[in-house]
């Protein structure tokens, strides 16, 4: 007599219901979870990108800046919040390069604490969700190290300097742009259109250069001499004098300076030294004219960007909606996203 087939409890069919169940149960529970995360990031304005984006932070200075011309700023206060100024010269500059990573070294910004990714921070949060544009530390002990500057900045008292935001700075600048090359611009320029020089430097006025705007490939010796002479020549007592004095000083033993012909730019070996009209077609007596209205906003043809002279503005002025003045319509054209969230 032949067996009875034994019965198997659980079909085909039972089984793929029972899987499809789980199936189920199991997308449930990571949909509840994914909603969970989205409501955790609404609940902290403008973080999304930046949440989703934290390794722009985290960016080695020489893996980001080695292989493109990047444009740099530097920020050595604590200070986390760009006023709106700053906000608009990053903005134009990451406009006018899209192609180019720009920047913003900030010494508050320490690798260890936390992002101020939130609603307190608007600005910074905003520039942490522009596409090119990488917020990195300011590790000035290690970024002068293998320079002249290394020697004088660890045995330099900063507490009793009397203009240490700016020595620091002017010396930060010199090591950036040295050892990765690019262009360095203060964070009162608005770019406006692209500068198509690899090394120059920019006349304030003829025969004198600024250090508010400059470019060089990597390890020019340019900036070598200038960051010897740097400390050689160290006066933190004199105004300018580790900053655009030091760039004429060095500029006047690597050229044989003359007065500007028209508006033509001079040569100097592998240097350019590019006319007032680049960068300062405004000269810094007349910086108020920024916040005047004017009958016809001039169009600035011949320059490249407009060095506002923040330092001059001990008045506090601001940027002020509708009021029509030149300086609201450069915001309007040049870091429009700056202008909408910010003014």
């Amino acid at each position: 007599m032949l067996d009875r087939p034994s019965v198997v409890k659980g079909t085909d069919p039972e089984r793929t219901v029972d899987m499809l169940k789980e199936f189920q149960f199991s997308l449930s529970v990571i949909l509840l979870f994914s909603c969970g995360f989205l409501y955790q990031l609404t609940l902290r304005p403008r973080c999304l990108f930046s949440c989703l984006s934290s390794f722009k932070f985290q960016q080695d200075p020489e893996a980001l800046l080695s292989h493109r011309r990047g444009i740099i700023f530097v920020e050595t206060s604590e200070r986390m919040e760009p006023p709106s100024l700053v906000c608009c010269a990053v903005e134009s500059a990451a406009k006018i390069y899209p192609e180019q990573p720009v920047v913003f070294f900030m010494k508050g910004l320490n690798t260890s604490a936390q992002l101020p990714l939130n609603s307190s921070y608007p600005a910074f949060s905003l520039l942490s969700a522009m596409d090119n544009v990488f917020l990195l530390p300011l590790d000035m002990k290690k970024l002068f190290e293998d320079t002249p500057l290394y020697s004088w900045y660890t045995r330099i008292n900063s507490s009793a300097e009397r203009h240490w935001l700016h020595v620091s700075s002017d010396a930060s600048r010199l090591a950036i742009i040295w050892k990765y090359g690019g262009v360095y611009m203060d964070t009162d320029v608005i770019s406006i259109r692209p500068i198509p020089e690899e090394n120059f430097l920019a006349a304030q006025s003829s025969r004198y250069s600024s250090n508010g705007v400059f470019g060089f490939l990597p390890h020019h010796p340019f900036l070598w001499g200038c960051m010897e002479n740097f400390v050689e020549h160290y006066n933190s007592y004199i105004w300018g004098h580790q900053g655009p004095n030091l760039m004429t000083r060095m500029l006047r033993l690597w050229c044989k300076l003359e007065d500007f012909q028209g508006l033509n730019d001079l040569r100097c070996l592998n240097l350019s030294f590019l006319h007032p009209q680049r960068f300062y077609p405004i000269s810094y007596p007349e910086w108020r004219r920024y916040y005047d209205v004017w009958d016809i906003d001039p169009n600035f043809n011949n320059s490249y960007a407009l060095h506002l002279w923040n330092f001059m503005n001990h008045e506090g002025k601001t940027v002020v909606r509708e009021s029509n003045t030149l300086v609201e319509n450069l915001y309007r054209k040049y870091c429009p996203r700056t202008y909408r969230e910010l003014v």
